[in-house]
């Protein structure tokens, strides 16, 4: 189509559209302690509030791609903003852990129509000069919504209730369709291949199945029997879709790409990063405002060094590039991050604010580095007629990393929680969120020792999760280092398509 006369204030609308959807991956971190508290859900609970949204947001991102660009892209957009803001009202009045997970599963489900289309239409309204720059602009509505999230959360958590992270969807999603059909131009529907729903059916069943097994083995125990009837599932789930995806004409996604080493190794680094920073996230939430009592604001300004951090990385990775070369960068970033989580591997129940967002920095400093050339990586070393594939698979490899983050961080805390804490304090061994509501109705005295007691576990509980997290880290350091590309791909990577190349920086 012809270049479009409003395509920057068409580039505006759709990065407001990008920035509500991305908020909400991170804006429920600082809600946490107040969702616990009001709808008494405990931490599996907690841990599937805030991955059912991730969970669904990844899983369906392919397909919904797919789809989109059949439906037109414009459609999509607004069909998928319709269901995260109605999604959004509906979980703001949930009144039970169930429902909020359901309708968080809603809300990823349509954020998962919005985010392709939004880079589908802005590469077809922007001449290939200016999308560099259309580009770089989409990528930073991605971020912004992400870093911003936490502080919002703790800005609302202020003055309103944990149903305020949601309510804040609507007239954000609201302003946003009006914007849409304002200024967003149609953009004629593409015909394809015939979609493949099963492959999509397969994958999300296999995941779901790993993430709950996970999630609930603390509780229900890991030799139980539905414990291990879910492992089983997913790995019977997970054979069946590898063996279509070989057999179907138009596989969801093309396996022979993992045969890549470049691929791989980029693929899995970014996995890493975002399984380290989701999980370790999700604990530091509750450790500062249960153990130390920080409102949800400081709270969520305890994300902030990191993301200031993470910008000025960012902006160097190029140069940084051009010195140690991609493996070279790889590897720093990652050990960066395995530094910083080693530093929070040392918290104690009364480590001071700074010293918490010193080691949240130095993790923001190796995942800004890492992030562009491993997503340059991605898209440029495959063909360029599997660009578009390679470039999904981006994306489906962050949530997924930070998806499987949540689930097994927070359940090697839980399960050293609870191992730590026996039978000293009964019923408010369960949580950390338990424990301090079982204490606020005892005496004095009781309640002192219930949330010392607690604490302490906790406390020691988050910094084992992060020394696991940080060997993760360590681990793909040395295997990004150790693994070379093959002898006929140590040349020059084949160059990205300017759109993925902008997307990437």
């Amino acid at each position: 189509m012809p270049e479009y006369p409003r395509r920057w204030a068409a580039l505006a609308v759709l990065s407001l559209a990008l920035i509500a959807v991305s908020l909400d991956t991170s804006v429920l971190n600082t809600a946490l302690p107040s969702l616990a508290r009001a709808l008494h859900a405990g931490t599996s609970d907690l841990q599937w509030i805030t991955d059912a949204y991730t969970l669904v947001f990844a899983s369906a991102l392919i397909l919904a791609g797919t789809l989109g660009a059949r439906l037109g892209s414009r459609n999509a957009l607004l069909g998928g903003l319709v269901v995260f803001g109605g999604g959004s009202a509906v979980a703001a009045l949930s009144d039970s852990p169930g429902q909020l997970i359901a309708w968080r599963a809603v809300m990823g489900l349509g954020a998962a129509f919005v985010m392709p289309a939004t880079l589908a239409i802005i590469t077809r309204i922007f001449s290939p000069q200016e999308r560099p720059k259309a580009f770089a602009a989409w990528s930073a509505a991605a971020g912004v919504g992400v870093l911003v999230g936490p502080v919002t959360g703790g800005a609302l958590l202020e003055h309103f209730s944990w149903s305020s992270a949601f309510w804040i969807n609507v007239p954000l999603v609201a302003f946003a369709v009006a914007a849409v059909f304002a200024v967003v131009p149609a953009v004629p529907a593409v015909r394809g291949e015939r979609l493949d729903i099963l492959g999509a059916v397969l994958s999300t069943a296999a995941v779901a199945a790993l993430v709950d097994a996970i999630i609930q083995a603390p509780s229900r125990g890991w030799a139980d029997a539905v414990t291990l009837a879910e492992f089983a599932a997913s790995a019977v789930l997970l054979a069946a879709f590898l063996l279509w995806q070989r057999r179907a004409a138009a596989p969801l996604v093309r396996l022979d790409l993992f045969a890549n080493r470049t691929f791989a190794v980029a693929a899995l680094s970014l996995a890493v990063v975002f399984f380290a920073l989701f999980g370790t996230l999700f604990e530091l939430s509750q450790y500062l405002q249960l153990v130390h009592g920080y409102s949800p604001l400081v709270a969520g300004l305890g994300a902030m060094p990191f993301a200031v951090a993470m910008a000025l990385t960012s902006a160097t990775s190029p140069l940084i590039t051009r010195l140690l070369g991609v493996r070279g960068t790889l590897a720093l970033g990652l050990l960066l991050a395995a530094a910083g989580l080693v530093q929070l591997s040392t918290t104690g129940v009364h480590t001071r604010f700074w010293v918490i967002a010193a080691g949240t920095a130095v993790i923001g400093l190796g995942m800004g580095m890492l992030m562009a050339p491993a997503s340059l990586q991605i898209s440029g070393s495959v063909p360029a007629r599997y660009a578009s594939m390679a470039s999904a698979l981006n994306g489906v490899i962050r949530e997924l990393g930070g998806v499987l983050g949540i689930a097994v961080i927070g359940t090697v805390v839980s399960s050293a929680y609870r191992s730590s804490v026996g039978d000293s304090i009964g019923a408010a061994g369960a949580d950390l969120p338990t424990a301090h509501g079982v204490a606020a109705a005892l005496p004095a005295p009781a309640a002192q020792h219930v949330i010392e007691v607690a604490d302490r576990a906790f406390t020691d509980a988050m910094d084992r999760g992060a020394l696991i997290a940080a060997g993760i880290a360590l681990l793909m350091a040395v295997t990004v280092l150790v693994v070379r590309p093959p002898r006929a791909a140590t040349g020059p990577a084949p160059a990205p398509a300017p759109e993925l190349a902008a997307q990437a920086a």
